[in-house]
């Protein structure tokens, strides 16, 4: 496999839950490549590393493999490299603690 499209790649990889919105992602500048927007037809390479902005956080990834269909959790991080800042982590601890239920304190 010579060319993948990053929308394909990244939904493949189990970042987002559709195509669809793996590339409407892209159009929305929440997927950077060395600190520059992509568009969803940018081919992907192995060893690019990609800043993805996800609803649940924020993604600093590198490729290691070239996936073009969606395959199991386990299959599927074998493709790319974790490179989550930990500060980024941490805040996910602290924002999942703080998370609002929309129910009124009680007295």
């Amino acid at each position: 496999m010579e060319k993948l499209r990053i929308d394909k790649y990244l939904w493949a990889i189990r970042l987002f839950k559709t195509r669809t919105l793996a590339a409407a992602a892209c159009d929305a500048s929440k997927v950077k490549l060395a600190g520059a927007s992509v568009k969803a037809s940018k081919h992907v390479s192995v060893g690019d590393e990609y800043e993805v902005k996800t609803e649940a956080k924020k993604w600093v990834i590198r490729v290691t493999g070239l996936l073009d269909h969606r395959v199991q959790y386990q299959e599927a991080i074998k493709y790319y490299v974790d490179l989550t800042p930990e500060e980024e982590l941490e805040r996910l601890k602290f924002q999942a603690a703080a998370f609002y239920t929309g129910k009124r304190n009680s007295k």
